[in-house]
């Protein structure tokens, strides 16, 4: 025997569930909520003063109750309607903190070259200096400066340290097979202290140190930086040089 089935009772699916339209539903459900529950106490409160226009409106209300269950089909079609009209309201609050988010998303800055590994010794001297200097600006010393050229005394970069220590950097752009010897140290040992009055000197070289370069430059408290130093600085992996110096250097001794 065959079941008949009520067309009415078969309604539209929706579309998947979404958790922010939802949301949104159900603070608009209470907003209207709390909105009827503020004319119903309005109005009882006008009811105790004008019992004669409560009585009137009770009636009206029952009246209207009646013509509504008389008519359930034509009050489901006003209910759908109302549904629909408000999570129209709502996909549209969803539409505008979208377009809002996409636009705050096109504000956004792209990100920085300098966040890409950096072949310095690809660059020409001057570009060498021009990025070492970058990079001390980017870790706090706001005033680095390129300073390298004719009569320099050994300075290419004066910095202040985000702690208020006067940096001096030499910067060495050499190749692979070229790395800065002992007279290259020795001569930045001459005039970082005496001359530029460093709290911090620093040679960077792209093509390392020879042994007594660097055995040098520990006894006059100079910090070497070679390509692989210089690269864990560059791409984040190692703090600033000057952070390894706690307290102000002072030579040990002098060339």
């Amino acid at each position: 025997m065959a079941i008949p089935i009520r067309r009415g009772s078969i309604h539209r699916r929706r579309g998947p569930f979404d958790l922010r339209r939802t949301t949104f539903g159900f603070a608009l459900i209470a907003l209207v909520l709390a909105g009827g529950g503020m004319a119903l106490r309005a109005a009882w409160r006008s009811a105790g003063r004008h019992p004669v226009a409560a009585v009137l409106v009770i009636v009206l209300l029952l009246v209207a109750a009646l013509l509504v269950l008389r008519r359930r089909r034509r009050a489901r079609r006003i209910a759908e309607t109302v549904t629909e009209a408000a999570y129209g309201i709502v996909d549209a609050g969803i539409a505008e903190l979208d377009a809002a988010e996409a636009a705050r998303a096109e504000q956004r800055p792209e990100p920085s070259e300098a966040a890409h590994p950096v072949d310095y010794a690809q660059l020409d001297p001057y570009a060498f200096e021009e990025a070492v200097a970058e990079l001390c600006r980017r870790d706090g010393c706001a005033d680095a400066e390129v300073v390298g050229g004719a009569g320099d005394l050994g300075a290419d970069v004066l910095a202040t340290t985000p702690d208020g220590r006067r940096l001096v950097v030499q910067c060495k752009r050499y190749g692979a097979d070229n790395r800065a010897g002992s007279q290259d140290l020795q001569r930045f040992g001459g005039t970082c202290y005496a001359v530029h009055e460093a709290d911090i000197a620093l040679v960077v070289s792209t093509g390392g140190f020879t042994e007594p370069a660097l055995e040098y430059a520990e006894q006059c408290a100079i910090l070497c930086y070679g390509p692989e130093e210089l690269a864990a600085w560059s791409e984040g992996g190692a703090p600033p040089p000057w952070t390894a110096v706690e307290e102000p250097t002072v030579p040990l001794s002098a060339p």
